[in-house]
């Protein structure tokens, strides 16, 4: 065994063989120091020998000792041992090290990498997030068009619902009206445009156009009736007078005791308004129909508060359509009254107190007004006739004023009312 006292490198293994190169002069000292076979019991054996090159080969055999040392040159040889096992762990503990930095670098070259596909996925969400919101605003632009025509359609569909409900209670009115039969077909290839999108109107050839129509299918009471324009196609209820001169007159205005203010809006004005058995506007839109399907005469019926009665006939009349403002033409004036109307109201556009006209403000009505009026049908009812403007604070009259009939303007007559009938019209032609 080892002597343990011993350090790691004075200490000899239980066989070493070591083997030196020497010089031979360093041969021969080694000889002059030890013998060839010398020292065997202490330190072993050894030889040497002569190399070609001159250099010296010394073997070395250490027995196993237990307390006693090997010279200095064996023992040397424990500390070149040594520090050969200690180089050699460097190496590999360098070899680990370079093998571990080799790893490091490649994990750094991923997560480079990694680095890399991150700011690319980056700026892929990033366009991606602009273009969403791109879209996301679109869709918002197209929600608020789809709602706002949704609710225009809804809108449409109402009013669509109530037009139907109202040609249904007229067309139930045509079928009572005498002489008009309703023959409801499908359109076929060979009407007309216009026809086809309307068969159920178009139909009603055998319908009364006006009063006169009725008159002339033999209905000689004054009353309520259905007629359907020609030109318009839509049944409209109206007042038809049997009575005055030949009968066959359309009432298309009527004033008789104040019941109904004429002070209203343009709509009201193109729709019509009142009631038929007392006072009412027909409406301009019903008037322009009326009177543009024929040539139409004109007859205002005046009357006071005396009970005195006077009428104006004009020959010609028409209205026309709401694009251009229901322009009046009126003309060939004839009668017991003077003529207030046609010749200064003619050519004129149709204006009411919302239009924006001054007259139409001060004078409360709708009328055909020029700088202002000399006859104004439409306009407040006093009764008694006689009215104080200062009592009221108007700038100028405002009655139901017909300029020739007194000397005064603020003068309002009692009763006065505008029909027509086709300027062609006979009783005596009617059976």
């Amino acid at each position: 065994m080892t002597n343990p006292n011993l350090p790691l490198w004075g200490r000899c293994s239980a066989l070493c063989a070591l083997t030196v190169l020497l010089s031979a002069a360093g041969a021969d000292q080694l000889n002059a120091t030890a013998p060839r076979n010398g020292g065997g019991a202490q330190c072993g054996e050894y030889t040497n020998q002569v190399m070609e090159d001159g250099m010296c080969r010394l073997v070395a055999t250490l027995p196993q000792l237990d307390e006693q040392r090997c010279p200095d040159m064996f023992r040397c040889t424990d500390e070149v041992s040594y520090w050969l096992h200690e180089n050699e762990e460097r190496k590999q503990q360098i070899v680990a090290l370079k093998e571990t930095i080799s790893e490091l670098q490649e994990e750094l070259r991923n997560h480079r990498h990694r680095i890399k596909v991150f700011e690319l996925q980056h700026e892929d969400n990033g366009h991606l997030n602009t273009t969403l919101e791109r879209r996301f605003h679109d869709l918002e632009v197209h929600y608020a068009e789809a709602t706002a025509l949704m609710h225009l359609q809804g809108t449409l569909i109402l009013n669509l619902q109530n037009q139907v409900h109202n040609l249904t209670l007229l067309v139930e009115r045509v079928k009572r009206s005498p002489g008009c039969l309703i023959n409801i077909v499908r359109p076929n290839p060979l009407m007309s445009s216009q026809e086809a999108l309307h068969p159920e109107i178009q139909h009603m050839r055998s319908c009364p156009i006006d009063c006169a129509s009725i008159h002339h299918n033999g209905v000689r009471r004054s009353g309520l009736y259905t007629v359907v324009p020609s030109l318009a196609g839509m049944p409209v209820e109206v007042y038809c007078d049997m009575d005055t001169d030949g009968g066959g007159w359309t009432v298309i205005q009527r004033r008789v005791d104040g019941s109904v203010s004429f002070d209203r809006s343009w709509r009201e004005y193109r729709d019509g308004f009142g009631d038929l058995h007392s006072e009412f506007w027909l409406g301009n839109d019903h008037i322009h129909d009326l009177s543009t399907q024929a040539d139409y005469s004109l007859r205002i019926d005046l009357e006071d508060w005396s009970n005195k009665h006077k009428h104006a006939l004009y020959q010609s009349f028409s209205v026309e359509d709401e694009e251009h403002q229901y322009r009046l033409h009126v003309s060939g004036f004839s009668g017991t009254a003077q003529d207030s109307f046609g010749w200064y109201h003619d050519k004129q556009s149709f204006s009411t107190p919302d239009s924006g006209d001054i007259c139409a403000e001060i004078s409360h009505g709708g009328w055909w007004y020029s700088q202002c009026f000399y006859a104004h049908l439409n306009g407040v009812y006093y009764r008694g006739g006689h009215y104080t403007p200062k009592g009221r604070g108007h700038l100028g009259p405002d009655g139901i004023v017909w300029h020739s009939w007194r000397d005064s303007d603020y003068y309002s007559l009692r009763k006065v009312s505008m029909m027509i009938r086709p300027r062609t019209f006979r009783s005596h032609l009617s059976p």
